[in-house]
């Protein structure tokens, strides 16, 4: 046999231990086995002086059934408020900001799987009544100033404007011009004066779920937050308060699309330019009324599923005729380029439930 150091030591280190333990460990040794031999002797049933015949076989026993986990609770956890709190506090000392809003947001696909979409806002806003909006993306482009008195949505390829007067407010410009021309923004929320209020309005749900490296490349921690309407979940940066990207899905899209924004190039408190809320070819270009688009759906809408004629409570003409209908642009909206399907834009609506969703036939 081999001459295993290893095993060698093993043994002589077990044959020490042996007796290392000395009488007393045997003597209990001893004992233990007594007891466990008595134990079973006991529980042994006495011979039968008859024939003796054989046990019947032990029934089986099902298994106890475990009990039901508990229903989940929702909660809104104190830590995830706090963020919320303080995200929203940072937004609303802001006497200026400016940021980069990336939208990508799926849309039905005949063969199943949804199409990714996606459109960049370029966002410039003075408190109390100046802001512009520069939409880039997979569409028309389109542009949206405010400067205190009067909101402008112009279409820098048609040439054409929508003009109207305003109220003196960010806040009240953007719910106007949601209510006559049905324009929105996917990250309107976080412009208003108190966006803790939008948060807090109606939530369900708040939950702290961890940190995270790797989105806007900074440090941040991500929070779940859910009322009736949609769930979201939400990155907020460690360091400067600021929300990185915001994740939702909506209750009353049946197909579940997902939609993300996610924020970047922040800038608080920054100078503007006096002349960034305004611009000399939207107010040179031919002008066309500022209200929500009235006309009927074409005869496609009746080949549309019934599942996403569910999700579309407003309907639009294509963008196109919203300059030929003598409607306005719809400048909120992301579009994606020649599609004529009947789609929900569940993913273009405001943060919250502030304004109602908004759909359009492409």
């Amino acid at each position: 046999m081999w001459d295993d150091p290893v095993t060698a030591a093993s043994e002589r280190n077990m044959t020490n231990a042996r007796r290392s333990k000395g009488w007393r460990g045997r003597m209990v040794e001893l004992a233990v086995g007594l007891l466990a031999a008595a134990g079973v002797a006991a529980q042994a049933p006495a011979p039968d002086a008859k024939a003796a015949t054989p046990p019947a076989a032990a029934k089986a026993t099902k298994p106890a059934k475990k009990p039901a986990a508990p229903p989940f609770k929702l909660i809104l956890e104190p830590k995830a408020m706090d963020l919320l709190k303080a995200t929203s506090a940072r937004l609303a000392a802001a006497k200026t900001m400016s940021f980069t809003a990336t939208v990508g947001y799926e849309f039905p696909s005949k063969l199943g799987p949804p199409i990714l979409y996606t459109s960049r806002y370029d966002v410039v806003m003075q408190r109390p009544d100046k802001l512009r909006i520069l939409m880039l993306g997979d569409g028309p482009t389109s542009e949206f100033y405010y400067d205190g008195k009067t909101m402008m949505a112009f279409a820098p390829v048609e040439n054409l404007v929508a003009v109207a007067d305003a109220p003196p407010t960010v806040d009240g410009a953007l719910f106007a011009a949601y209510n006559q021309a049905s324009t929105f923004f996917p990250f309107t929320d976080l412009l208003l004066t108190d966006p803790y209020k939008v948060m807090t309005d109606g939530a369900i749900l708040a939950f702290y779920i961890g940190p995270s490296g790797v989105v806007g490349g900074t440090k941040t921690e991500m929070v779940a937050w859910a009322n009736k309407d949609v769930f979201l979940q939400i990155w907020i940066g460690v360091d400067d308060k600021l929300p990185r990207r915001i994740r939702a899905m909506y209750a009353a899209d049946p197909l579940q699309l997902r939609n993300e924004l996610e924020l970047s190039n922040w800038q608080i408190d920054g100078v503007i330019a006096a002349d960034a809320f305004s611009s000399q070819k939207a107010l040179a270009a031919p002008r066309i009324a500022f209200k929500r688009p009235t006309s009927g759906p074409p005869s496609s809408i009746a080949k549309t599923p019934s599942r996403l004629k569910q999700t579309s409570p407003i309907f639009t003409s294509s963008p196109a005729s919203f300059f030929f209908d003598d409607v306005s642009m719809m400048v909120g909206q992301a579009r994606p380029p020649n599609s004529n399907e009947v789609v929900s834009l569940l993913g273009s609506q405001p943060i919250s439930s502030t304004f109602l969703p908004c759909c359009a036939i492409m």
